[in-house]
């Protein structure tokens, strides 16, 4: 194991002179400022500590907003970040000790900048707090991975490929070895030696732990090939954003150092099952929650009820940010076990929207959305999910009846997600006025994220040749 451990400043350190004093005092030499780009992926730069003023809090440090993917254009291309003193740490991952800041994003005027994820989600939070509805809202992330012993990759003109291994691969059987590698979706929970990953899912654990990330439990997952998972304790909406962008930058440093590769994406194994991310969540109103009713259908509020209506009528243009690659719909294919049927259900989980029953505990009273992937950008898909549930509840938008039986056995036709990250792009550019609401999302945003991820994403894996395709039609 490798020794990784992040270090949390105590709970007197409140001030920007008081973090920049503890942080001399640990003898951190170096201050690294992150923030996050449209796709969820994480932006960073570095400072000496001695050159880094109390300042900057305030005023903010200047960056290049046109070389980050979905910001400014080239003419307009300064922007400043503002670090938050609450998500400070010592960073476990660099040699040099490392202060750590997650950043918000301004404007020159010292405003919010309209395209900045982090933002989004506050205005969406600012938003819920200006209905009366509740006054916090909890997400609980279940952020699945695979871990891989190597990756390699390529696409040129004439020819692609990607192979990925692992120890754990049903595939190696063949080869000379001790055995031990879990069937073709047989990796639910088995002990040591076929789960080849428990020392270095808990050294993970201990790293996000030691960095302010709570874990609750973690496990094999049912892929065979070392799928894994590791859920967080769940927390306000604001506050697990920033923990789950820290939980995959953790997660893939303390794999990589290692001789590990981890891959977020849904699905990077053919017929075996991919990673999802189901997303718990819950509204509470003065320290009470607001999703429960004893009498209710599995214990739901009409609050509750209303919520999951938003969720699964607006479910398609969700996508476009809680699913938004085009693998991510390799994963929600109809007919397997995948939540692509736009129902609700109390213990079916081939429903979109799940209400888990492990507890009777109005705490514990929660939705449970499972199409959504660790793709998204959680700021992002976060503030899209609470939107369209609070438009359920403002519309009392009822979702119907559940669906407590086997989808496929009865042969009851559904509305589903799309099918393609196309499909849901053109869901958010017809139905996104419930994003729109307070300002918490804009319409520049909105289109511009769009036109980035049809020209980036979409158009350039619709007109590649699939490999597949040479043995279907190669011969045609």
């Amino acid at each position: 194991m490798t020794d990784m451990r992040g270090i949390l400043p105590p709970a007197e350190v409140k001030t920007p002179a008081a973090l920049l004093k503890w942080a001399k005092d640990n003898d951190v030499r170096f201050v690294d400022v992150k923030f996050v780009d449209i796709r969820g992926i994480v932006q960073h730069f570095s400072l000496p500590l001695a050159n880094f003023e109390e300042d900057a809090f305030k005023n903010g440090l200047g960056f290049d907003g046109s070389s980050i993917r979905g910001f400014q254009t080239i003419n307009k291309s300064d922007l400043n970040l503002i670090p938050d003193i609450t998500t400070a740490f010592i960073d476990p991952v660099p040699a040099v000790p490392t202060l750590s800041l997650i950043c918000d994003v301004v404007d020159l005027d010292g405003s919010s900048y309209a395209n900045d994820p982090r933002g989004v989600l506050k205005r969406a939070n600012d938003y819920l707090l200006g209905t009366g509805l509740a006054d916090i809202c909890y997400f609980g992330p279940e952020a699945e991975f695979f871990i891989f012993s190597s990756v390699a990759f390529d696409n040129s003109p004439n020819g692609s490929f990607y192979e990925v291994d692992s120890p754990s691969g049903f595939w190696g059987t063949g080869e000379p070895g001790l055995g031990y590698r879990p069937r073709i979706k047989e990796g639910y929970f088995p002990v040591p030696p076929t789960d080849k990953m428990q020392d270095l899912r808990s050294e993970m654990v201990e790293v996000l732990m030691s960095c302010g990330v709570d874990i609750e439990v973690h496990h094999h997952e049912v892929g065979g090939a070392a799928q894994a998972e590791i859920d967080m304790r769940f927390d306000e909406m604001c506050k697990m954003a920033d923990k789950l962008l820290l939980y995959k930058y953790l997660i893939r440093n303390v794999a990589y150092q290692n001789g590990y590769t981890v891959t977020f994406m849904p699905k990077p194994i053919f017929s075996d099952n991919g990673s999802g991310m189901h997303c718990h969540q819950s509204l509470w109103k003065d320290g009470k929650p607001l999703f429960f009713d004893e009498s209710g259908y599995a214990g739901l509020s009409e609050m509750a009820l209303y919520y999951i209506g938003g969720i699964l009528k607006h479910a398609p243009a969700i996508l476009a940010f809680a699913a938004p690659t085009t693998n991510s719909y390799r994963r929600l294919v109809p007919g397997y076990e995948a939540p692509v049927n736009l129902v609700y259900s109390a213990r079916n989980r081939s429903a979109a929207v799940r209400i888990p029953m492990y507890s009777n505990s109005p705490k514990a009273k929660r939705i449970e959305f499972r199409a959504p992937d660790p793709t998204a950008n959680p700021y992002l898909a976060f503030a899209a999910m609470l939107m369209a549930g609070l438009d359920g509840i403002q519309n009392k938008i009822h979702p119907g009846e559940p669906s407590d039986f086997d989808l496929y056995e009865e042969g009851v036709e559904t509305p589903t997600v799309p099918g393609s990250l196309g499909g849901s792009l053109a869901a958010l550019a017809e139905d996104h006025a419930f994003l729109t609401e307070g300002g918490v999302f804009t319409e520049d945003f909105i289109n511009g994220y769009i036109s980035y991820k049809q020209a980036n994403e979409v158009d350039p894996v619709a007109m590649r040749p699939h490999p597949f395709e040479f043995q279907l039609y190669y011969d045609a």
